[in-house]
């Protein structure tokens, strides 16, 4: 099939074809189930002029609306502040995505390293690595990194209240490395000790993966859980949102050996599928089963401070077969972001900023409940800014109901159950309005 769109001529593809021992298309493609195949031509339209392009986008966006969103599961609606795109944008930060030559890369390398240090503070770890695309990948990669560290074992326990998405993700990486997932019950919200406990006690498990807060947005209580994996000589994996531990315990307070997570809710903006920014942070004794790059400072020849590439255990440097990961995207650009906002929130601010998130969401979860119509799904249980709710009506027809109000009201699921979080976005009179919907929702 050829269309304008495409570069190659009929004579490139014969070459092609030839070259590859087939006599048409159809034969190149035999491994692709005949069910998912194109039939028929392209629906594509003719080449548009530049100003036609605008236009027609333009029109598109007409037909967004602008939503108050109290939808979280991961990913949450912060406040950006105006000067981030500014400095990311200039030309002495906006460089190459990845430090080739590091010695001529020092804007680069010096965000990354003061990233690293300020990621090692926030979640109280000796180490930060940089170059994780996301949560989800993050945590598989904690996964992994366990693995090896163990030597031996091939077992890891993930908690039940842990992101489905993460854990599906997880799941995944765990299926094609000849990992054997083995999941944690949870009961009233929160994952079970004495399953975990029962688990161990097998002696083949490499790590347990846990969230703080946990998908429910309970803040669980590990006490004690990073010495009963030590006693059996498993690590302790925290998946965490780096916002919120402005308030909590850090997964270095809690005694854990690996840090990780998507830090989105360091201010980034919620697009559709991203950009996002995993980290992954872990004790001193670990570091060099870390994947990506870790940028250290040292002196150059005239005694001024510099950057270094420090380690650099990835396939693009050192043979693969050696290679900690395969992971291959420095995500530079978010680590400054991360950057820019820790700097310019501070302590103060990033605390501030958590304490409005937890003050809004336990007046508008009070306010809902004394509305009748709905109840905490974990009644008595710590949460910060994101807790889930039972419901008298079918959440569908609460998110229709809240649409017309202008609001996205949370995250469905159940179709009883819902997911909402509050952050410094909303106000009382947006949280006011949402209370408002709920009572005249229809049973």
């Amino acid at each position: 099939m050829i269309h304008h769109y495409f570069p190659h001529t009929a004579d490139d593809i014969r070459e092609m074809l030839g070259r590859c021992g087939m006599s048409d298309l159809g034969e190149l493609y035999a491994d692709v189930p005949a069910d998912v195949r194109l039939r028929g031509d392209y629906n594509l339209p003719k080449g548009r002029s530049e100003k036609e392009i605008r236009d027609f986008f333009n029109e598109l966006g007409r037909h967004n609306r602008s939503l108050t969103c109290f939808a979280g599961a991961g990913f949450y609606h912060h406040y950006t502040p105006a000067v981030i795109p500014y400095i990311l944008s200039r030309s002495e930060f906006l460089t190459a995505y990845t430090p080739y030559q590091p010695e001529i890369s020092q804007g680069t390398l010096q965000y990354i390293f003061e990233y690293q240090s300020m990621m090692s503070r926030l979640t109280g770890m000796e180490v930060s690595n940089a170059s994780m695309y996301d949560g989800a990948t993050a945590t598989a990669e904690a996964m992994m990194m366990a693995v090896s560290a163990s030597r031996k074992r091939d077992r890891v326990l993930i908690g039940a209240t842990v992101n489905p998405a993460v854990r599906r993700v997880v799941a995944t990486y765990a299926r094609y490395h000849g990992i054997r997932l083995d999941e944690i019950a949870e009961a009233d919200g929160v994952i079970r000790r004495d399953d975990m406990e029962a688990k161990l006690a097998d002696g083949d498990v490499a790590a347990v993966i846990v969230a703080t807060p946990n998908f429910y947005g309970i803040a669980e209580d590990y006490s004690g859980w990073a010495d009963a994996c030590h006693r059996y000589k498993a690590l302790l994996i925290m998946n965490c949102v780096p916002a919120d531990l402005a308030l909590l315990k850090s997964p270095g307070e809690w005694g854990a050996d690996i840090a990780c997570g998507d830090a989105q809710s360091l201010g980034m903006p919620l697009r559709y599928g991203g950009p996002y920014l995993g980290f992954l942070c872990a004790s001193k004794a670990l570091i060099r089963k870390m994947p990506g790059r870790i940028v250290g400072a040292t002196t150059d020849a005239d005694g001024h401070r510099t950057f270094v590439l420090t380690l650099q255990a990835r396939e693009q440097h050192i043979r693969r077969d050696k290679a900690t990961s395969n992971i291959c995207s420095n995500q530079g650009l978010m680590a400054l972001h991360t950057v820019v906002y820790l700097s310019l929130l501070g302590d103060d601010g990033l605390r501030e900023a958590a304490m409005q998130g937890l003050n809004g969401a336990h007046y508008l979860a009070s306010q809902l409940e004394a509305t009748g119509r709905m109840r905490m799904s974990f009644s008595g249980q710590p949460f910060v800014n994101e807790f889930a709710m039972d419901t008298d009506f079918d959440v569908a027809d609460l998110e229709a109901a809240c649409l017309e109000q202008g609001i996205l009201c949370g995250v469905k699921i159940a179709p009883r159950r819902i997911l909402i979080a509050v952050t410094e976005m909303q106000t009382r009179e947006d949280m006011n309005r949402m209370i408002e919907t709920v009572k005249k929702m229809k049973s």
